[in-house]
């Protein structure tokens, strides 16, 4: 829909994908979708002749081609558009940096919509951050089913029957297995295991034409067992292949082990996957964690949930280089992101802030949301973001009686976050710039603006004699009797009050909570 629109205003659109099967599967949905219209769609892979490619090439130059879809031959410099309107990405993830910037250094300004079901660290950072938009379909087709994932040693007892068991109901089995050195030896152990099973191989290795040829008559039925490569992994839709078998599931990333897991279960029968790993092997920790995430999130449509793991144990990588994932050493992640929000605000010409008051809270007491409170990991991510931007005591509220209403009574360690998130608003107010208290001692720190009556400094000063110090760089240090974890910010709250820190009009902005 949004190349149509975008060729109905006189644009031109390059869809952009990883394989030569996804782009001949997409150029015959966009043919069959456009066969009503006078739209021109081209397919620019290894299938054609050179004297093909340099033909769409130079109609594609001279504006006489819509629509052209191929996968890495569109980012080579003979490709030009003349009025290049849209770029539709498909499985993002197996793209970097350079090959998406290659699309949009061709025009100033075009649009981008990037399709995937488990997206890079990197863009889904951009999207949680509000850099780019973001849009989830969460509800599968209709009769979609969650399949069925098993972690299981490499054994004739269990690949033998799970190849027979989609045999039985007339269905067709993929067996991945990523090294082209070795595919047609286990072809061949799978032709004794299974003598019934009609047995094609499929990897990127291979020329055109076998490539198409063996692709063609697996979709046919002719062939029920395709020992291929991750060359399926995306895009790949047969309907009745609703088993996998990945040998060496332990290499494989978390994306990886998701897209393979979506080769199968595209129909109303119910899908089996199964991991295999080599007998008596040592699986290393993060090998065995991506495996049971990848077994966890089987339902359809669990591809973010696997991409916000993802973007939690590798980071969100460099939003202006081309690292993609990996985390920024120098300074915190919210400092970067702070820091380029405030670039990107002067470079529009919005107003900079007069002040920026970034208040330090240290005070010794669990402030967190544990996992019991809330098991899924996205819905957690989002509740901290939430409760992180609340910047008044009316949104501190909405969230209170949120939580209270979807997930039950607080836990002390919510409770505290909260408060603690309260306290950090009434310390931006005031101009102060850091509280912390080890069991002792208090310690309160505020900026050189912030309005301080002298007069109440004088009282509090009569009322601790001896545990009150104030130092002339603007510390107000207090001993004051033990405080219970639970009072701990009431009193500060108080003592901020007592002390004449009133609230400023200054605007101000930022906050750093450890």
């Amino acid at each position: 829909r949004a190349a149509f629109k975008a060729v109905m205003d006189g644009k031109q659109v390059a869809v952009l994908v990883p394989t030569t099967i996804l782009a001949e599967q997409h150029f015959q949905t966009f043919t069959k979708r456009f066969d009503q219209y006078p739209v021109r769609i081209e397919v620019l892979n290894r299938y054609k002749t050179a004297r093909e490619q340099r033909a769409i090439v130079d109609d594609l130059n001279r504006g006489l081609v819509d629509i052209v879809i191929g996968a890495h031959r569109l980012l080579q410099k003979d490709v030009e558009f003349k009025d290049l309107g849209l770029v539709v990405i498909d499985e993002e993830q197996r793209f970097g940096v350079a090959h998406k910037e290659r699309l949009k250094k061709l025009r100033t300004l075009v649009d981008i919509l990037t399709l995937t079901a488990t997206p890079i660290p990197r863009t889904l950072q951009l999207s949680l951050v509000g850099i780019r938009d973001l849009s989830v379909i969460e509800t599968p087709p209709e009769e979609r089913q969650a399949a069925t994932v098993f972690i299981a040693e490499f054994d004739d007892d269990v690949i033998a029957p799970a190849i027979r068991r989609e045999f039985q109901r007339c269905g067709q089995v993929f067996f991945v297995h990523d090294r082209v050195q070795s595919i047609h030896r286990v072809a061949r152990y799978l032709a004794g295991l299974v003598p019934e099973a009609r047995i094609g191989i499929a990897h990127g290795q291979m020329k055109p034409r076998e490539l198409e040829d063996v692709m063609i008559r697996f979709l046919r039925k002719e062939l029920n067992l395709l020992v291929c490569t991750t060359i399926i992994s995306s895009g790949v839709d047969v309907p009745s292949a609703n088993t996998i078998l990945i040998n060496r599931a332990d290499r494989f990333g978390l994306a990886q082990l998701y897209q393979l897991r979506g080769r199968v279960g595209r129909s109303k029968e119910e899908a089996f996957v199964y991991f295999l790993v080599p007998k008596g092997a040592r699986i290393t920790g993060d090998a065995l964690k991506r495996l049971q995430v990848a077994q966890e999130f089987s339902e359809p449509g669990s591809g973010f949930k696997v991409a916000t793991h993802d973007l939690e144990i590798r980071g969100g990588g460099n939003l202006l280089g081309v690292s993609q994932s990996g985390h920024i050493s120098a300074v915190g992640f919210e400092l970067y992101t702070e820091l380029m929000e405030t670039a990107v605000r002067e470079l529009r010409g919005d107003r900079k802030p007069e002040l920026e008051i970034r208040p330090e809270i240290h005070l010794g007491f669990p402030a967190f949301i544990p996992d019991e409170y809330i098991a899924d990991m996205h819905l957690r991510l989002l509740t901290y973001k939430k409760i992180s931007i609340a910047s008044d005591d009316e949104e501190i509220a909405k969230i209170r009686e949120e939580l209270q209403d979807c997930y039950g009574v607080f836990p002390p360690e919510v409770r505290n976050l909260i408060a603690v998130i309260a306290l950090r608003n009434r310390m931006k107010a005031c101009l102060v710039t850091k509280v912390s208290y080890d069991g002792r001692t208090l310690a309160v720190s505020f900026h050189e603006q912030a309005k301080v009556d002298p007069a109440k400094i004088v009282e509090l000063t009569k009322r601790y004699p001896r545990n009150l110090v104030v130092s002339p760089e603007g510390r107000l240090t207090l001993r004051p009797p033990a405080l219970e974890t639970d009072r701990v910010v009431g009193f500060i709250e108080d003592f901020l009050r007592d002390a004449g820190l009133v609230a400023c009009e200054t605007a101000c902005r930022g906050g750093a909570v450890d």
